[in-house]
């Protein structure tokens, strides 16, 4: 029978699973952290809880929040086990389990009140960020904060009780001003370029609208650290509950399975200190743009290269995707022929090694990360991980056959058929519109391209435009497989 994970059963857990040596009554918060997921307690908390088994930092432990009410589901399941976390390291050789204590409450997601109330408490010194691009209010084709955005408007005219993160934040520290506080550090660990320029772009943008000085006073006195953060980890489905309840003994509402790759690279730049966390492996950096941008572009760029040929092929997990010999030679031909020349040289990297690195993170056969997972939300991971690349490379006057034909076989994805004719249920935030778009498409591929707000510039260019038609029109007369055949032997 399992053991049910709480605190109180710490003692009782199998040998094989590997438990906090910190007492965990004499932590004291430190961090609030908006948008408690699995990457979250994939990444940030298994670095907090090896600092804390090092005797070190107790004083950093962090307390959840959030604003939206489907947050609320992960709280309760947390609330169930004392804020606790089983976390699955696995890769085709390796299969660990640990439990993690880091978190030591969870405020109520959407309660503002209760949220400043916290953030206006001097021993929280960071309020770090998991909310997705999505989150950031960023217009896509110009890549800056929106202020006319509905929710932000809102906000400014009633920051009395702010619905946004970003609201939340600005006014915690309003509250802090006024009382004489130091400000907190606000450490964006999203997938974004430059996370910290665009996480103080939000609430400088959002000041501004409430007023001048406040907005100059955050300029001056708030730092926004960049960084970048990496590791796969995919949703939690009954599937990763019973693997842990069969391998570990373990009872567990909401653990998280991932590789055990992860990496951190970030600006030491903090306004009221921060935890030693150079002593568990984060990379402290003058610069994080070179490490992101190789990152954003042959990571992130590659899950949305492998992600719509395999959807539109009816392949479920990642790694079965990579063991299918077109997709894996997709990847492997536009990262090498067109994504990898826009990467700048980073320091202490040698960028085929990273990109061969990516290429078995991808076919890592234990991790259970899905094709759809990567499907998601293309109307704001494509104008981040693959237009800029396009961009780049019209720029530079080279091909971008591959990347005309990646962003083809979005379009056609977002039709909402695979091509066995399987309905691909909706898997973005602007679905609806997306759809409409592409079935447009179909007869007149200028139509995808004229969606300003995602493709800017670049869904202007005659050259580009010409690729993307030729890629889009040979997806619909030969389908994904005779598409990627012809792609990869040059006579597309």
């Amino acid at each position: 029978m399992p053991v049910k994970l709480s605190q109180a059963n710490l003692g009782s857990l199998p040998a094989n699973v590997a438990r906090p040596n910190y007492e965990r009554a004499a932590l004291t918060p430190g961090i609030v952290h908006f948008g408690v997921g699995n990457f979250h307690r994939s990444h940030q908390a298994v670095y907090l809880d090896e600092l804390f088994n090092s005797g070190v930092g107790h004083d950093w432990a962090i307390v959840g929040a959030g604003v939206f009410d489907g947050e609320k589901v992960g709280r309760a399941r947390l609330a169930e086990q004392d804020w606790l976390t089983t976390v699955v390291e696995q890769d085709s050789g390796h299969m660990s389990a640990r439990v993690t204590a880091v978190m030591i409450d969870f405020l109520m997601p959407g309660d503002a009140a209760a949220i400043i109330e916290r953030l206006s408490d001097p021993a929280i010194r960071i309020v770090s960020l998991t909310i997705t691009e999505g989150g950031y209010f960023i217009d896509p084709a110009s890549g800056l904060f929106n202020p006319t955005h509905p929710d932000i408007v809102a906000d400014a005219q009633n920051l009395g009780t702010p619905k946004s993160v970003f609201g939340i934040i600005l006014a915690g520290l309003i509250r802090r001003r006024q009382d004489g506080i130091v400000p907190f550090t606000v450490m964006s660990c999203d997938n974004i370029p430059g996370n910290g320029h665009v996480a103080s772009d939000a609430t400088i943008g959002l000041a501004r609208l409430v007023d001048e000085t406040l907005a100059d006073w955050v300029r001056d006195n708030v730092a926004f650290p960049n960084s970048m953060v990496d590791r796969i980890t995919p949703a939690t489905t009954d599937r990763e509950r019973g693997i842990l309840a069969a391998a570990f003994g373990v009872d567990d509402n909401w653990p998280v399975f991932c590789e055990p790759f992860k990496q951190w690279v970030m600006e030491d730049r903090f306004t009221d200190g921060r935890p030693a966390l150079e002593k568990v492996g984060v990379q402290f950096v003058h610069d994080v743009a070179p490490f992101e941008l190789m990152k954003i572009r042959i990571l992130n760029g590659g899950h949305a290269t492998i992600a719509y040929p395999a959807g539109l092929m009816d392949i479920h997990f990642v790694h079965e995707a990579m063991e299918n010999p077109l997709v894996r030679a997709f990847l492997a031909k536009l990262e090498r022929e067109e994504i990898m020349p826009t990467v700048p040289p980073v320091p202490g990297v040698v960028i085929e090694e990273y990109c061969q690195l990516i290429e078995r993170r991808f076919s890592n056969p234990k991790i259970g990360d899905t094709v759809r997972r990567l499907c998601l939300d293309g109307s704001n991971r494509q104008p981040k991980f693959i237009i800029p690349t396009i961009a780049d490379r019209l720029k530079a006057g080279g091909g971008m056959t591959g990347l005309a034909l990646e962003s083809a076989l979005w379009c056609r994805y977002c039709f909402g058929t695979t091509d066995s004719g399987a309905v691909i249920e909706p898997n973005d935030p602007s679905w609806t519109r997306l759809q409409a778009t592409a079935t447009a498409a179909k007869d007149m591929p200028q139509a995808w391209l004229a969606m300003e707000d995602i493709y800017g510039e670049v869904g202007k260019s005659a050259p580009f435009a010409a690729a993307f038609a030729h890629g889009l029109e040979a997806l619909w007369t030969l389908g994904t497989r005779e598409t990627l055949t012809r792609y990869l032997g040059d006579s597309l």
